[in-house]
């Protein structure tokens, strides 16, 4: 083998192949570094004094599919300038690791494309590694995202395990990019961004968050000049919450022959009615319910009409249909009707505010979809601040979520 091919090949420049060897299926390459290249690993001088070596093995990139190591003993030299006794500075190899530079950034591309234990298994290492090297490259790449450019953001909690356990995840809306995940929910959990939000210099416009009063307290503390704004999907699935809950209600009140067509209809009425299936015939099992009862059918149009809220050409608009809404649904009689009202005009500006700012969480959302599905492709993650590691970086990986 020949001194250039070290570089062309392995990434390993300024020194000399020595030998090779063949044995239990792998490949040694021995090397060495020629003394005139020897300088101190604190100061750089040339004015050192060999003083023996220590023997190390590393890993380097395979020749087909047989594992290939790189043996050289480190030069220790008594540098003049200093004073003191030092191993050189390795040019192929980080301080303390058992594996090449290259070694590193092949693992990593492998990382892309198949899941830790897929890497392990291919290059005949421990998977521990693999998680240390991309650990490493993550920490280095978005362990601290930069917060100065902010200018609208999602915030939302995610469900790690079992046992309550979750993280509150801060999306950049403008790049997708992930920039914060803090431990638990609620107001506690934000703390260390607020804290970074305030060192960077950060001029948050705009915020979209669901109607927690956590996060209502958090941005009015922490945000004073952002524009707030609930997050639609939010308002519509908390209706459909309710709406869930008024059909279970009804459905105990009726006599056994009723609750036959009104059995199997819940996610009939949680659906848009685009969305209907004609070829089940999901709008005329639909019809026939709401027919069967007055208060249910009351719900459900008043549930269309609610999204009316955001399709409106101004503000203006929208507070009309939203004051229109509120006095139907108070006109029912229906008390389920009537505290959604009361909770609606409680947080109308916040709804409102999608005309000044047309954001939402929808975003985290599909960022949250992708979590989950590397989380599952995991089989966990006993190592929550690795997860959040790859919280930080899944916006840039692949739909197929390996890496």
């Amino acid at each position: 083998m020949s001194t250039s091919l070290l570089y062309h090949a392995f990434g390993i420049v300024g020194y000399h192949y020595l030998s090779q060897s063949f044995q239990g299926g792998q490949v040694t390459f021995r090397i060495e570094q020629p003394r005139e290249r020897h300088r101190c690993s604190h100061c750089g001088s040339a004015e050192v004094w060999d003083q023996g070596g220590v023997e190390r093995t590393f890993h380097s990139l395979p020749i087909g599919c047989k594992p290939t190591f790189v043996q050289f003993k480190v030069p220790r030299v008594l540098c003049f300038a200093c004073g003191k006794v030092r191993q050189v500075k390795l040019g192929f190899a980080d301080p303390k690791k058992q594996y090449t530079r290259a070694f590193e950034r092949y693992v990593l591309e492998l990382s892309r494309r198949m899941t830790i234990q897929d890497v392990a298994q291919h290059l005949q290492i421990g998977w521990d590694t693999v998680k240390d090297i991309q650990a490493r490259s993550l920490q280095r790449r978005f362990g601290k995202p930069k917060l100065h450019k902010l200018k609208q953001i999602a915030i939302d909690e995610i469900a790690i395990g079992k046992g309550q356990r979750y993280f509150t995840v801060v999306l950049n809306l403008l790049t997708g990019a992930v920039v914060f995940v803090g431990d638990g929910k609620g107001v506690d959990a934000l703390k260390p961004f607020w804290k970074r939000l305030r060192r960077s210099g950060a001029k948050i416009k705009a915020v979209a968050t669901d109607m927690s009063p956590a996060y209502i307290a958090a941005v009015r503390d922490n945000l004073k000049g952002a524009v707030h704004v609930f997050d639609h999907f939010h308002v519509i699935k908390l209706f459909n919450e309710k709406l869930s809950a008024f059909r279970r209600q009804l459905f105990h009140e009726l006599s056994a022959d009723h609750r036959k067509i009104l059995k199997g209809i819940r996610w009939l009425l949680l659906k848009n009615p685009e969305n209907l299936d004609p070829a089940k015939n999901e709008l005329e099992r639909l019809e026939e319910a709401l027919r069967l009862n007055q208060p249910l059918a009351t719900v459900y149009y008043l549930k269309e009409d609610l999204r009316q809220i955001w399709t409106q050409s101004d503000k203006r608009s929208a507070r009309r249909v939203l004051k229109d809404w509120l006095a139907r649904a108070r006109a029912s009689g229906i008390r389920m009707l009537k505290q959604f009202a009361d909770t609606l005009e409680k947080h109308q500006e916040g709804i409102l505010n999608y005309y000044h700012y047309p954001i939402s969480t929808g975003p985290l959302e599909g960022t949250h979809n992708k979590i989950k599905t590397m989380k599952r492709q995991a089989y966990g993650f006993r190592d929550h601040e690795f997860f959040k590691l790859k919280i930080l970086g899944i916006h840039e990986s692949h739909y197929a979520l390996v890496g």
